[in-house]
């Protein structure tokens, strides 16, 4: 299977080879499942399972092959996975079908996935709705807005500043802000830079030059939006350009 990505709202679906990345933490929860037969690192021990990371846990990866699933917190199934850790930062995972054979030769998503899903007792959550599993209305239309957005045009920061959010939601800034962090366990800065970052990462996918997808994205330049994606991901723009031109 060649490498790629797949962009959904609340989640980021990684095939991906020859990773390594350096030291870095993000909001999102991180699923990873090694390719049968490929060597795996995190945080230089080998792993050959599945493995859990919590939401803002510093990690150092390197991949020969595999998955990497990047997962909002706040998201179905990000709920399930959080669960998953028992309040740990990390949970490795151990079973002897993660070889899964039998799915080899196919690039369908739902047929290559629902094996580890299966395994790690979450079917119900595939295939992949991931619907918010936040409670007030208010935030929830705004996590709305914002997926369709990002499932059209970028996201830009005139469109998000935190005043005109609040006002349209008849509430003060400072409530506001409050509100957003008490549901999703994030302020609304940070998390508007992943969703950003997110926008970004698709328009490269689709070609965008790093400029053009740091403009439309809404980043400054394309400097900063490189300094956010390294810090990110652990890895330069150039380096996961180069991990999926292999495809």
């Amino acid at each position: 299977m060649k490498p790629n990505v797949w962009v959904k709202a609340g989640i980021v679906i990684i095939y991906g080879s020859s990773i390594d990345a350096s030291p870095h933490r993000h909001h999102a929860i991180q699923l990873i499942w090694p390719s049968d037969g490929y060597g795996c690192n995190l945080d230089n021990k080998q792993i050959s399972a599945p493995i859990i990371i919590g939401s803002n846990v510093e990690h150092q990866l390197q991949i020969d092959a595999g998955w990497i699933l990047l997962v909002e917190p706040s998201s179905e199934l990000g709920v399930a996975l959080s669960q998953k850790l028992a309040d740990q930062p990390s949970r490795a995972f151990k079973s002897s079908f993660f070889a899964c054979k039998h799915s080899e030769q196919t690039d369908d998503l739902t047929v290559r996935l629902s094996p580890l899903f299966e395994e790690l007792e979450l079917s119900n959550q595939f295939p992949l709705k991931n619907e918010t599993q936040v409670v007030d209305s208010r935030i929830k239309k705004l996590l709305l807005e914002l997926h369709r957005c990002l499932d059209g045009q970028c996201i830009k920061p005139n469109s998000w500043r935190a005043s005109e959010v609040a006002q349209s939601l008849a509430l003060s800034e400072s409530r506001f802000l409050h509100l957003f962090s008490e549901e999703l366990g994030i302020p609304w800065r940070p998390y508007l830079l992943w969703c950003r970052m997110i926008c970004a990462v698709r328009a490269i996918l689709n070609g965008d030059s790093a400029t053009d997808a740091a403009h439309l994205a809404g980043f400054s330049d394309s400097a900063h939006l490189s300094r956010t994606f390294r810090k990110t991901f652990g890895m330069t723009i150039r380096q996961a350009n180069a991990i999926f031109r292999k495809g």
